[in-house]
């Protein structure tokens, strides 16, 4: 006859971050929020008119190829979007267009929230029509937006950000062999008291983890090689990390309500069943998924 109840070591009384505490990886979800109508923008490429002509001429004979690639990343990092949107939002409403029809679908879907999606290939190799009517939109939408890694950095160039590699180079000087930021990293929060955060503050929420409570940290799955160099004009830093700085920012001037983050918050719904893969993984953390939540009731408050 033996005991068959798990030992318990006295980890409350370690100092952090010792006094980690896992949560359960099939915790239930509760969906508080009523409705949302969100606009998904796949930021990635599509056909070859979707290429600049330096695009076209550099990778040749690789250009069907990397549209294939393109277009299969493009499905699953919109549907992992939607995924979000639907398991958050009791009614969701969402539609998925391409960023060379933005503009268009916004007048015509009138969104609540608007999440840019990830990319693949550096922004000199797409249509330069498509990055100018990105740009005039974005620096008059009204509507709530969230960049997503590629999309963060998308929202930062239009603002005069400059885009570089993770070792300073210019994406042209550097397009294979760069240094990357991979798999899941701790990131900084440097500004608790934005909204983003809700919940930072009360340590009986239930919501946060020990390590973002106690030591203001999340755990997040990075995946790039480029990164906007120092904050664009009108916005607000609010996480950093050693090897990329500007992690997550925020616009909220001129009526707009822009939060952008260089990680893929929207991977906190990965199914655990998946086998790890660069771009499927198990999920590991649950705050990207607070995030979102947090975004998603910010840009219904905005609206209003």
């Amino acid at each position: 006859m033996f005991d068959a109840a798990p030992v318990l070591h006295n980890t409350l009384s370690l100092p952090f971050p010792y006094n980690q505490k896992s949560f359960c990886r099939y915790e239930p979800i509760e969906q508080r929020i009523d409705h949302a109508r969100v606009l998904i923008v796949s930021n990635l490429l599509r056909y070859e008119s979707d290429l600049s002509e330096l695009a076209i001429e550099e990778w040749k004979e690789e250009v069907k190829p990397q549209l294939r690639l393109e277009n299969k990343l493009s499905q699953m990092a919109c549907d992992n979007i939607a995924k979000n949107i639907q398991r958050l939002v009791k009614q969701p409403k969402t539609l998925t267009v391409h960023l060379s029809e933005i503009a268009e679908a916004a007048d015509s879907f009138e969104p609540e929230a608007i999440v840019l999606s990830g990319t693949l290939s550096d922004f000199d190799q797409y249509n330069p029509d498509f990055i100018e009517g990105f740009n005039g939109f974005i620096k008059e939408t009204k509507i709530p937006v969230l960049g997503i890694c590629g999309g963060h950095q998308l929202v930062g160039q239009a603002f005069g950000g400059v885009i570089k590699t993770l070792d300073g180079f210019y994406p042209h000087e550097k397009r294979k062999n760069r240094v990357t930021e991979f798999q899941y990293r701790y990131v900084k929060i440097i500004d608790p008291d934005d909204p983003i955060f809700a919940g930072l503050d009360d340590p009986n929420s239930g919501v946060w983890q020990d390590y973002t409570l106690e030591g203001h940290l999340l755990r997040v799955w990075q995946n790039h090689g480029l990164e906007i160099v120092g904050i664009p004009d009108g916005f607000k830093q609010l996480a950093k990390a050693y090897l990329c700085e500007n992690q997550m920012m925020v616009k909220r001037s001129d009526g707009q309500l822009i939060y952008t983050v260089q990680f893929h918050l929207e991977k906190s719904f990965e199914d655990w069943s998946k086998n790890p893969t660069r771009w499927e993984h198990p999920n590991e953390s649950r705050d990207g998924r607070i995030l979102f939540e947090n975004f998603l009731v910010q840009a219904l408050e905005h609206v209003r």
